[in-house]
């Protein structure tokens, strides 16, 4: 007989490289196909957007012109900032509002005989409301502030909410809504020193406060520029919220802050151990949190921004860096919430009302969003600090949220 034993060492050879070729294939198609460690999934979705192109949002900016120039009763909402909402499982939407203005509204003119609906300057400012809309009208005010002061000289700021389990794994659901706690301050903290952020945990459907907790306080860093406060914005995947946040970088050689990420798990957002924050490298319970984005110059973002997850992509709006950022609305965009992130892309400059003002705190609604179409709000208010209450109330259509609809195409 042939002595053929090469020959099928050749075979054998062949057949083992073939079948480890097979094994990096495979390997390499599951680990495409697996969720990174970032918590972002890495299958080819993931691609470059910005604004393609976008239109004032007459329609909702109308229904809160509507709604706060009704007289019918005192003790409603007419004017505030800090513009966050969140749908319930009923089907009502729940929109949160940071230093905000009740009392009445007179119709035009005003005293000084302009033809501006007005309020009393002596209308007090509570430092957090709450507004429930059905069927895109809205109705009622929740008793304000639904929130109180955790301390003389402190107050709460209501910014990003959702409903999740009461905890993990469980059939009851709540409203969790983040919370930035401000002390008073002297120049150039006007708007208050960065203290904690704070998560508050509601009834459904009632909306009764239950709880507030504080999941990471800052009263340890030095440096109030250096401080983070996270809820700006949230979205949720895959089990978990990425909750963004950033400090205040008010230093003039700071014009940009930095953000950061953080994550929860699905449930979690009351439970402080459960957080964990993007040290620079991975996600870490208890780590100091490192910046995902921000070179404190041409690149960040200011102190309230919003994120929206557009299949595998994240796109985020923030007014622009430097002076853009009285008027312009910028984006950036990334595969994963640590980034890294893409921009500034595209940027534009929704309209705003004759006057000394600037635009502020853009977010994004996706409650309210459909069909390809983004929802974004940004406030107004009076762009000098000295007598700024007074033209609030002499003019109430300045302090009121306003919106674009946006759509968003592939960045170049």
């Amino acid at each position: 007989m042939p002595d053929d034993s090469g020959a099928a060492r050749a075979r054998q050879r062949a057949g083992t490289g073939i079948g480890l070729l097979l094994v990096l294939v495979l390997g390499a198609a599951l680990l495409i196909a697996l969720p990174d460690d970032d918590g972002s999934s890495d299958g080819g979705a993931c691609r470059g957007l910005t604004v393609g192109s976008w239109k004032a949002d007459d329609g909702l900016t109308a229904e809160f012109a509507r709604y706060g120039d009704d007289a019918s009763r005192t003790d409603d909402w007419t004017g505030g900032d800090g513009t966050h909402s969140v749908r319930l499982p009923d089907g009502r939407v729940l929109w949160l509002f940071s230093d905000t203005y009740l009392g009445r509204v007179y119709g035009p003119p005003n005293p000084h005989g302009e033809a501006y609906a007005w309020r009393d300057a002596t209308t007090p400012l509570v430092r957090n409301s709450a507004v429930l809309m059905r069927d895109g009208r809205l109705e009622s005010t929740l008793p304000a502030p639904l929130f109180a002061d955790p301390a003389p000289n402190q107050w709460r700021w209501p910014v990003a909410a959702r409903v999740e389990p009461r905890s993990p794994g469980s059939s009851e659901q709540v409203v969790r809504v983040l919370l930035w706690v401000r002390t008073a301050g002297q120049a150039p903290w006007i708007y208050g020193v960065p203290t904690a952020t704070e998560v508050a945990t509601l009834s459904l459907p009632g909306l009764r406060l239950e709880s507030i907790v504080e999941v990471l306080g800052q009263r340890s860093v030095p440096d109030p520029s250096r401080r983070v406060l996270f809820g700006t914005t949230l979205v949720e995947e895959d089990g978990w919220t990425y909750v963004f946040g950033g400090d205040d970088g008010r230093p003039a050689s700071r014009p940009a802050s930095h953000a950061y990420a953080a994550r929860v798990p699905e449930g979690g957002l009351a439970d402080p151990d459960a957080w964990q924050y993007w040290s620079g490298s991975a996600w870490v319970p208890g780590a100091r949190p490192r910046p995902v984005l921000g070179d404190g110059r041409r690149k960040g973002v200011g102190s309230a921004f919003t994120v929206v997850r557009d299949g595998g992509t994240y796109v985020l709006f923030t007014m622009a860096a430097g002076p853009k950022g009285l008027t312009t609305v910028a984006s950036y965009w990334a595969c994963s919430p640590a980034g890294p992130w893409h921009g500034p892309a595209k940027e534009f400059s929704p309209p705003l009302p004759q006057g000394q003002v600037a635009a502020y705190n853009p977010q994004a609604h996706p409650v309210l969003s459909d069909g390809g179409r983004l929802v974004l709000s940004y406030d107004v208010n009076w762009l000098e600090t000295t007598g700024a209450a007074a033209q609030l109330s002499r003019n109430v259509s300045l302090y009121r949220p306003r919106f674009v609809s946006l759509r968003l195409a592939a960045a170049r």
